[in-house]
């Protein structure tokens, strides 16, 4: 086996152990991006985009949502944002703090971003979807 299906394969492990074992602030969030419940947008948690692992995903717009602990190194973070919006994926960073006294305020921020991204698959930043026309109509 080659060392970079080693490396996926251990990258998509790191993501289903963090998935198992979130923050309590991931859990947080997660209760209000799961499901599709924020402006239709589905997310993915603990993502793998090799080589790191997105604490949240959009992939219809590629945003990338940390929710950072003490543990984070700027500069570190500085790096990979970089890395990945060379890969075309947009990063938008909170702290714990945030999730767990401005709520509102994270997930005000994470739609107007999202709203401002245009659709990875071809639709423009502010297109909703359209609805379907009902059987009868028209």
């Amino acid at each position: 086996m080659g060392n970079d299906m080693r490396a996926d394969r251990k990258l998509r492990e790191r993501a289903r152990r963090m998935r198992r074992e979130p923050t309590e602030y991931e859990k947080r969030l997660w209760r209000h991006l799961s499901g599709s419940q924020l402006g239709g947008f589905k997310f993915r948690r603990q993502a793998a985009i090799p080589p790191f692992v997105a604490d949240f995903f959009c992939p219809a717009r590629g945003l990338i949502v940390e929710v950072d602990g003490e543990t984070h190194v700027a500069m570190d973070d500085a790096k990979r944002d970089a890395l990945l919006a060379q890969r075309g994926f947009k990063t938008i960073r909170f702290t714990n703090d945030d999730v767990r006294d401005n709520m509102d305020g994270v997930l005000i921020t994470i739609l107007q971003t999202l709203e401002g991204l245009p659709d990875r698959w071809g639709g423009s930043p502010a297109s909703p979807t359209p609805t379907p026309p009902l059987k009868g109509r028209g």
